[in-house]
């Protein structure tokens, strides 16, 4: 998510346009723009919030009163007061740099943050699919606050089609929702991925980066990976809550000395370029940008045929890189995929991707 927001800034910047980049939080190690015109600020949205006494009191009536009978509503009572703080800080900030021409929000997790803040400026980022499951009053409730009356933006056809669908259950109406793409820098990806890495494998390999939770499948991943039979490592760069018990499935299947868990890596991009193959065992994917910068790594890719977002990168001649999502299959295609020469990357296949074309639909949107 972090990476999109910075690309996406980076885009608007390379564009002609002033950008600035908003952070809410603190993060260990933040990424940095690439492009030097890029202006950074950080907003401690909850912090100054709670210091308005009214915030911390909504919020603690929430955490107190509604959590513990409706799951994951705190930002019920947190949110009204963090949209009441960034409507003033951006009238602070329009004083000083002018007026907004528009303001992107990324992600869920980010509108709960400012639910309670209104303005036609604002875009409103989805990158996952809807789960839709049914109807519910909590399901009205949160969408009521999260994506009424709003301007939304799907990342791939599959996550717009997945709103569609919860619209008549949800009893929610957006103002508007457009399909805009994740920007790819291709620029800057084959700028790192000639970073050196000690740690790379000395002969060909596969590799899959993610992060070790359960909507990525690994398991998937390494089942299917033992039964192809191939004999080339197995590189897992991520982290994240399933490492141990992947790293037991690999014992168990006889492969641990072929699988190897790299961890989290600040630039993945050498990994994906000297890989002989980059897999996707996701079970869903919003759009599925790391296959774009495989791809942009000069890399192959082999992507099970999952809801979101993958089939709007791999069309075309790229539809034959989609296997089922099926153990039997996924080994097949990456049997398959290393028997014959290393095909050949095309340039075009990105171009839907590239920043100026993204930072262009969003300012026409």
């Amino acid at each position: 998510m972090e990476r999109v927001a910075v690309n996406l800034a980076d885009a608007f910047a390379a564009a002609g346009h002033e950008s600035h980049l908003v952070s809410f939080r603190d993060v260990k190690r933040p990424l940095a723009p690439e492009h030097d015109d890029v202006q950074a600020h950080k907003l401690p949205l909850m912090k100054y919030a709670r210091l308005t006494g009214v915030g911390y009191l909504l919020e603690m009536a929430a955490r107190l009163f509604l959590n513990p009978f409706v799951e994951r509503s705190l930002f019920l009572g947190s949110g009204v007061m963090g949209g009441v703080v960034f409507r003033c800080w951006l009238r602070a900030f329009e004083r000083q740099h002018g007026k907004v021409d528009r303001i992107v929000f990324r992600g869920q997790g980010t509108f709960e943050q400012v639910w309670s803040f209104r303005d036609h400026r604002a875009r409103y980022v989805l990158e996952n699919i809807f789960h839709v499951e049914g109807a519910s009053w909590r399901r009205r409730l949160f969408s009521g606050c999260l994506y009424h009356g709003r301007h939304l933006v799907a990342v791939s056809e599959g996550v717009a089609q997945s709103v569609r669908q919860a619209l008549p259950l949800w009893r929610f109406t957006p103002c508007s929702l457009e399909v805009i793409p994740n920007p790819c820098p291709v620029d800057s990806i084959r700028s790192r991925m000639q970073e050196r890495v000690p740690e790379l494998p000395e002969g060909p390999y596969l590799v899959n980066v993610a992060r070790l939770v359960p909507a990525k499948d690994h398991e998937l991943l390494l089942r299917a990976y033992a039964m192809s039979g191939v004999e080339m490592p197995m590189v897992v760069v991520g982290e994240g809550q399933q490492r141990d018990a992947l790293q037991r499935l690999a014992q168990e299947l006889g492969i641990e000395e072929r699988v190897i868990f790299t961890g989290s890596q600040q630039n993945p991009y050498p990994w994906m370029h000297h890989a002989r193959l980059f897999v996707l065992s996701s079970r869903f994917e919003g759009m599925g940008i790391v296959l774009f910068e495989a791809l942009a790594c000069d890399t192959p890719v082999l992507a099970v045929d999952c809801p979101g977002g993958i089939r709007q990168i791999l069309k075309g001649e790229l539809e034959s890189s989609i296997v089922a999502r099926e153990v039997e299959a996924l080994a097949e295609g990456i049997r398959l995929a290393v028997e014959g020469p290393k095909p050949r990357i095309r340039e075009e296949w990105l171009d839907d991707f590239l920043p100026r074309r993204v930072a262009g639909a969003f300012l026409a949107s």
